[in-house]
């Protein structure tokens, strides 16, 4: 996992690792650029003409130097300055005394917005909104009909904070080593376009010395926190678990997470649901067993825990008074795994003097306007919501997983794990349902609730992108879920 930093700590990081590898910040830079150029090269056709709009300072010599390597490459390259060049960055001064004869760097006016346009004004270190020409540049740009990428972060967005003013409206951006913290904000999607994070070759231990609980997680050895079995394992070693749902017109949410656990790799599901979907689960999957029904349309009677290594409830459960009780019981009586999804997340947000039942064990997985019925707080923005997020399982000693772009992990010791996989595609009825299943499946297989979490968050997200790759808008939940055994063989999972 990347540790995630701040802007400030950004600036410390790079003289650390300049000094440590004793190298000049300018070899930094280049090795930058390259990073950036070679990206480029893969999804620009040369034929496209190429704007390379900088600023004076260092993401302004990265620009340079951008612009200089894809003039080697072939593209036809135009250079806009903004700012006095005679009071740039060193970096940025040397940059420019390199450039190619054929590239005559033009003040921001005088160049052209062509097809593609490079956005390397400003980066991690603007702190207040755009004014000026810059602001004037900024509005241009935007209007402009070229593609428009963004060297380390959209010029006008805070690394740390909500936007303020305008910002460059980038299709793409291109962050080093590390998202910053802002482009993985949804209120920033519109900035931020799609974000890939690529390294500059800075090693784990450069990021030690740096205060920081938020994490990135992009799959990295992601089958080394998988489980292995034995040969000789049968289906109880691979777990025995329970999900709860389902009621009369949404017995799908419960059958997807039910086809989702057994995709994932359980041995044995028990479903509880009501009477009017037991014809429903045992036709449709005949591999789940179905426990006594308590109630007609929705969730009743008694709770059958004894044996199970994780419980699953809330798809399609309703919020009738026998799912309450259900949810109820199951708080005050089971110590084990527990994933709490949907409407069971809405009738603990009807009852908060139950949070104090909540243990370490229980893992939460609201979207966003679950989580504010949760917490009762409509928060103001993504970086209040993620302080929310901490502070509830902080104090309630749980697991959170706020769910959306780059799904929110909160662990209880205050560590927030940032989930690098999905799609757009996956913005479906019934993806959520299906994530239960996974989760709920990894913890009854026994891994511990860390391992088991990233992995189910991860493989849920790497199996939307799958099944998004071939269906595109048309991609269903039970698509994702079929893409789960093709997510375990591309990690190596057996």
């Amino acid at each position: 996992m990347q540790k995630i930093l701040s802007g400030n700590q950004v600036k410390s990081l790079d003289q650390q690792y300049i000094e440590g590898q004793g190298i000049r910040s300018y070899q930094l830079m280049e090795r930058a650029a390259r990073v950036f150029s070679s990206w480029f090269v893969q999804w620009v056709p040369k034929e496209k003409s190429v704007s390379v709009f900088c600023g004076t300072g260092n993401n302004g010599g990265d620009g340079l130097a951008i612009a200089r390597m894809l003039h080697a490459e072939g593209y036809a390259v135009s250079v806009g300055l903004i700012g006095d060049p005679d009071s740039g960055s060193p970096d940025f001064q040397q940059n420019l005394q390199v450039l190619p004869e054929t590239i005559i760097p033009q003040t921001w006016e005088k160049c052209p917005s062509s097809q593609v346009i490079i956005d390397a004004i400003f980066g991690v270190g603007i702190n207040r909104p755009l004014a000026g020409d810059y602001l004037r540049l900024i509005r241009q740009l935007n209007a402009s009909a070229g593609m428009k990428i963004s060297v380390d972060m959209p010029s006008g967005l805070p690394s740390d904070g909500p936007a303020e003013g305008d910002v460059l409206q980038a299709d793409h951006t291109l962050s080093f080593q590390f998202p910053k913290l802002s482009l993985l904000v949804p209120e920033h999607a519109l900035y931020t376009g799609k974000l890939a994070v690529k390294s500059i070759g800075m090693q784990a231990r450069y990021f030690e010395s740096f205060d920081s609980q938020r994490f990135f997680y992009s799959g990295e050895s992601l089958e080394t926190l998988h489980k292995t079995f034995s040969g000789a394992s049968h289906k109880g070693d691979f777990g025995r678990i329970l999900l709860i749902g389902g009621s009369y017109g949404k017995m799908g949410s419960i059958g997807l997470s039910t086809r989702a656990a057994l995709r994932t790799g359980s041995g044995l599901v028990f479903c509880k649901v009501p009477a009017c979907g037991v014809e429903v689960l045992q036709g449709s999957i005949p591999e789940a067993m179905v426990l006594s029904p308590g109630g007609e349309n929705e969730v009743g009677g008694s709770l059958e825990i004894d044996g199970m290594d994780a419980v699953g409830m809330g798809p399609g459960l309703g919020k009738g008074k026998g799912a309450v009780e259900m949810l109820y019981q199951l708080l005050q009586t089971y110590n084990g795994p527990t994933v709490l999804d949907a409407d069971a997340i809405n009738i603990l947000g009807n009852h908060p003097e139950w949070f104090s039942f909540l243990h370490a064990n229980v893992v939460l997985t609201p979207h966003l306007k679950e989580f504010e019925r949760l917490t009762g707080v409509e928060a103001k923005n993504h970086f209040h919501r993620m302080d929310l997020a901490r502070d509830f399982v902080l104090k309630y000693g749980c697991v959170l997983v706020l769910k959306g772009a780059y799904t929110l992990i909160s662990f209880p010791d205050g560590k927030q794990v940032f989930n690098n996989s999905g799609s757009v595609h996956m913005a479906t009825g019934g993806s959520g349902d299906v994530l239960t299943g996974m989760l709920t499946s990894f913890l009854g297989q026994g891994y511990s609730i860390e391992n088991g979490v990233v992995c189910g968050v991860y493989h849920h997200g790497h199996a939307g992108e799958l099944a998004g790759s071939q269906f595109g808008r048309g991609t269903l939940a039970s698509d994702i879920l079929e893409k789960i055994p093709e997510s375990f063989r591309v990690f190596g999972v057996v």
